[in-house]
């Protein structure tokens, strides 16, 4: 019996299913979520450490609870105002610069376009292309969008993505007030003997959460980051809390 292949030519590499291009993730407004998460995760774990350390170090002074809270909550509503402004003054500041070096690129590309297509050229070619296929890129690009192509290939920046100081103060602000709400309830719900122990255990724990997402923010291993975290983090609470018990006694 004959098969109904038999006489079918064998497929030729030409005859094979084009390959689907691979596609990136969408990467417009990278720097903003980077950059609101960077403030997010920085102010959850600066909350944690900051009130964590004066509540272990008055519960180590003292058992009452109405002093705790109060210590505690000065800790918190001070340093959640202070690592929002922190972050708004740098934030703004980098928002500045990248917007005088648009500003400096604009007028440049006014004034002196010849200049600045050889520029670009020069650039890819530096990067391995020959200067034929160097220049012609550059003309494509200049064409399509000069500004963009400059800023890309010079500053690495996007005129559609600087940076916003509002949100990165309102990440950390809303970041480190939910840091520090962790070792509040650890320090004021269970029994007085279990208090610091409890803190210490779930700071710990929360710690080494926030320096595993930071890790995993950028792209970097995430063991030696916890370690940081949690070693950082216990050398301040057993400092607090040294001191407290030796002014509490």
């Amino acid at each position: 019996m004959t098969s109904p292949d038999a006489g079918r030519a064998a497929p030729s590499p030409g005859d094979a299913a084009p390959i689907p291009p691979h596609e990136e993730p969408h990467r417009e407004g990278l720097a903003q979520r980077l950059n609101w998460l960077r403030a997010g995760v920085l102010g959850a774990n600066d909350g944690i450490v900051s009130v964590a350390a004066v509540v272990v170090g008055v519960a180590a002074a003292t058992t009452d609870s109405a002093t705790v809270l109060l210590a505690g909550m000065a800790a918190l509503i001070g340093g959640a105002i202070s690592m929002a402004l922190g972050e708004y003054v740098s934030v703004s500041s980098q928002r500045d610069t990248e917007r005088a070096l648009i500003a400096k690129e604009r007028e440049e590309l006014r004034t002196m376009p010849r200049e600045e297509l050889a520029e670009l050229a020069d650039l890819y070619e530096q990067k391995g292309l020959s200067p034929e296929t160097a220049r012609r890129v550059a003309d494509e690009l200049t064409a399509h969008d000069a500004l963009a192509a400059h800023l890309d290939a010079e500053l690495h920046i996007n005129a559609d993505d600087v940076v916003s100081p509002w949100r990165a103060a309102a990440a950390s602000l809303v970041a480190f007030t939910l840091g520090a709400v962790l070792p509040m309830l650890a320090i004021l719900l269970p029994p007085d003997a279990l208090r610091i122990p409890v803190t210490f255990v779930s700071v710990l724990v929360a710690l080494a959460a926030t320096g595993a997402v930071a890790a995993w923010i950028g792209g970097a291993p995430w063991p030696r980051a916890v370690a940081r975290t949690v070693v950082g983090g216990a050398l301040a609470l057993a400092a607090t809390y040294g001191i407290g018990a030796l002014l509490g006694s």
